[in-house]
């Protein structure tokens, strides 16, 4: 059984009380408790792409697969598995839904903010739990464009160095915003960085607000 089942066994056996201090949307429980799409270990799936990310060392990670009708460039069914928390199935699962029929140009630039919205929303610091879905699908379309000889679409998610002392880039810093990072103090108790020289403190605390607008605003 994997991890999301457990956690639907877990809230099924709540008590009634306890389920009525459930924190998120109506819709997010939906797909916590009924998820989409989840890819059964003895299911005849064969996908056109597959993206996994994440490390289970570290609590997280993600599967998708996705099928594709060469034709039209668009998804036409998309599975996954994840080992993650409520959120996280419950975003993967509505994004697992939102792809289908989507063109892979479309489905390929999704971000948090799109899932979080189909949702009506999750805790401020749950948006991080969103983040995995959309990097897996962007994964599998990459495998998918690998696969058929279409290396030139695919885009490579670059990261910058931004604290040179301590090796933290761009991506680590969205990522702490997406954890709740909200000031420079709070980017570097995450991150570690300007903990020695201090000179990447400009530019870390643009990039902080930035990503702040971009995900939450």
């Amino acid at each position: 059984m994997c991890t999301c089942e457990l956690w639907i066994e877990t809230l099924k056996g709540l008590r009634m009380s306890d389920q009525l201090n459930w924190v998120y949307t109506d819709k997010v429980k939906d797909h916590f408790v009924n998820p989409r799409n989840i890819l059964k270990d003895d299911e005849n799936f064969k996908e056109d792409g597959k993206g996994m990310v994440g490390n289970i060392k570290c609590g997280d990670q993600m599967m998708m697969a996705i099928k594709v009708d060469a034709k039209n460039n668009t998804i036409t069914d998309c599975r996954w598995k994840t080992y993650g928390c409520a959120s996280a199935i419950a975003s993967t699962s509505v994004l697992s839904e939102m792809v289908k029929g989507m063109p892979l140009d479309e489905a390929y630039h999704l971000s948090p903010k799109d899932v979080t919205k189909e949702l009506s929303g999750l805790p401020e610091h749950k948006i991080h739990c969103s983040v995995l879905g959309d990097k897996a699908l962007r994964a599998a379309i990459n495998d998918y464009y690998r696969r058929t000889n279409q290396e030139d679409k695919i885009t490579a998610e670059t990261s910058k160095i931004i604290c040179q002392c301590m090796n933290v880039t761009d991506h680590e810093i969205e990522d702490a915003v997406l954890e709740g990072a909200r000031s420079y103090l709070a980017l570097q108790e995450k991150t570690k960085l300007g903990t020695v020289c201090g000179q990447c403190e400009k530019e870390a605390t643009k990039l902080l607000n930035e990503y702040i607008k971009k995900h939450f605003s």
